[in-house]
């Protein structure tokens, strides 16, 4: 009996020992490498990128420019979302439950491919030009930075109205119903009930959608780069200075450590803001929600608004990726005699490229989604089962690249890993890809095994080693079908963000290796729209359908 304990000890600390190498190397060592390469310049301590960066105008118009960008989306998404949360959360349409998975599609469906959708609708003879000639200058929307605003804004409010939504649902209508009994208003109770009560998790919301806007590469990438000038942000900035020739390592980390630094900050805010600045209704009894019921005119103006968001952020962009797919030609615009599905069949074809690309983007999002589900249930296992801090120490480790921009991780890869190429020549392979998938979407497992944690008592573990089960087999009889609806819930959620990932393979896949987004990327550069769309379409559906298995497993889950 000793020596079984001790060897389940022993197993414990190999176990451990592993998963913090395993986290030293896909977290801690590219973030050091990138504080390192922004100061260290051939094993020389080098001040000259961070003088640069603070006497250079063009630095300091990427920063201002990332903040303004930040800022205004922020402000567009707070309009758009909110409205749409007091619907759904306080009127008769919150019985509509299915809405909720069409609202997560346009934060679902990756942002270069909205953005693409968009060119090809307010582009030069776009799709609003062919049905509204008269209309002559949209391009010019489009290319500015209201238009990238607005594009931006509508892939990131299904974030904000999701939160906001939630937390109007935590308000009992008792306390609604209170103030209208009172005499208060409308817009009294908005005012002095709901706002109050609402702030903490706004701020949380906001500052969530600000730090995803700055972070952002894909819509930057595809609208602000066709402006006149080019509009850089911190993401297309660093792909620039990491790509182009000549390449600066040195200002693409010193860049990656602003944004880092930033994003962090803000992070401590919000974890200010949720220990002090939320509020919770404390009760005997759960939280109450009635369901108001509209005047008809009311009713009428909140599908009238729902129908234009929707057709804003699904409508427009799937139309025109849809519509581009099918056509024969980019220049035959609408009309049946212009519309094929031979795109597709040369998209299919034995042994094409766009089939490489799909079974090479596939392998890549399985590995990843695997490897990072079995390494984030570890994580969460010690976590649970060790009352020490420093078995916690993993988790927090582990959830350290939900706070930094996926290109900030990536850059800092790519220094680590170069400079280990002579020992391990993982760099410019798939297995460099599948490193940083994992490293960049192991949040998603943890965040899914430590709800799923949640959801059971630990008495059930408890009770199995009461009745002499040993630790393991309690763990496969009890513990892991407890959490396997967590696990597959994460595992698919990372399956579905790497399989259509873009700043990750445009930085990091091998030389003449297209994935799924490389390979829609170049057909669009290169004029190919058609074939372009038609693997956006793909990339579509794969990414529907596995969100709506999300959306089954987590209701399961709640039930």
């Amino acid at each position: 009996m000793g020596n079984s304990v001790k060897m389940q000890k022993a197993a414990a600390i190999i176990c451990y020992v592993a998963v913090a190498f395993a986290l030293i190397v896909l977290i801690i060592c590219p973030i050091v490498s990138i504080f390192a390469r922004s100061v260290i310049t051939d094993g020389k301590l080098d001040w000259s990128n961070l003088v640069q960066l603070f006497s250079d105008s063009e630095y300091f118009q990427t920063i201002g420019n990332s903040l303004l960008l930040g800022l205004s989306v922020t402000l567009l998404t707070t309009i758009v979302a909110l409205p749409l949360a007091y619907i759904f959360s306080r009127t008769s349409f919150a019985k509509a439950k299915w809405m909720d998975i069409v609202f997560m599609i346009p934060f679902m469906t990756p942002p270069y491919i909205s953005a693409m959708g968009w060119t090809r609708f307010l582009g030069r003879n776009g799709f609003l030009q062919q049905i509204m000639p008269f209309i002559t200058n949209s391009q010019d929307f489009l290319y500015s930075f209201w238009g990238l605003t607005l594009i931006m804004t509508f892939n990131a409010f299904p974030f904000m109205f999701t939160l906001m939504k939630n937390a109007m649902l935590n308000i009992p209508s008792s306390l609604d119903e209170a103030g209208a009994v009172c005499g208060g208003g409308f817009f009294y109770r908005l005012r002095r009930i709901f706002a109050p009560m609402l702030l903490g998790n706004y701020a949380i919301a906001a500052i969530l959608v600000f730090i995803r806007t700055i972070g952002e590469y894909g819509t930057p990438a595809v609208i602000g780069l066709q402006m006149s000038p080019a509009f850089y942000v911190f993401a297309t900035s660093i792909q620039r200075f990491t790509t182009v020739a000549p390449v600066n390592f040195g200002m693409s980390a010193m860049l990656s450590v602003v944004l880092t630094i930033l994003c962090f900050a803000l992070w401590l805010i919000q974890n200010y803001l949720t220990e002090k600045k939320t509020y919770k209704v404390v009760s005997g009894k759960g939280v109450r929600v009635s369901y108001k019921k509209m005047p008809v005119w009311a009713s009428v103006l909140c599908i009238a608004y729902i129908v234009i968001v929707l057709l804003l952020a699904v409508g427009v962009p799937y139309f025109s990726v849809v519509a581009t797919s099918l056509f024969k030609t980019v220049s035959g615009g609408l009309s049946i005699d212009n519309l094929t599905f031979d795109n597709y069949i040369e998209l299919f074809e034995s042994g094409g490229r766009g089939v490489n690309a799909i079974l090479i983007s596939l392998m890549l999002a399985v590995t990843s989604a695997t490897i990072a589900s079995i390494l984030g249930t570890i994580i969460c296992t010690f976590s649970r089962r060790r009352k020490n801090k420093l078995y916690k120490a993993p988790e927090a480790v582990g959830m350290l690249p939900e706070m930094l921009p996926a290109i900030v991780l990536v850059v800092g890869i790519m220094l680590f890993w170069n400079a280990l190429y002579k020992v391990i020549p993982l760099y410019n392979t798939l297995g460099i890809m599948i490193v940083a998938y994992v490293a960049i979407f192991l949040p998603y497992s943890i965040q899914y095994v430590t709800s799923a944690y949640t959801q059971f008592s630990d008495n059930l573990p408890l009770a199995g080693r009461i009745m002499g089960g040993s630790k393991a087999y309690v763990f496969r009889r009890i513990t892991f079908p407890l959490l396997l609806k967590g696990i597959v819930t994460g595992w698919m959620m990372i399956f579905i963000i790497s399989f259509r990932e873009l700043v990750t393979a445009t930085l990091l896949s091998p030389t003449n290796t297209l994935v799924v987004s490389t390979y829609i990327w170049r057909q669009f550069e290169q004029g190919h729209s058609q074939l372009a769309m038609c693997m956006a379409v793909i990339c579509l559906i794969i990414t529907v359908g596995a969100l709506l298995v999300v959306k089954v497993l987590t209701e399961r889950k709640k039930r």
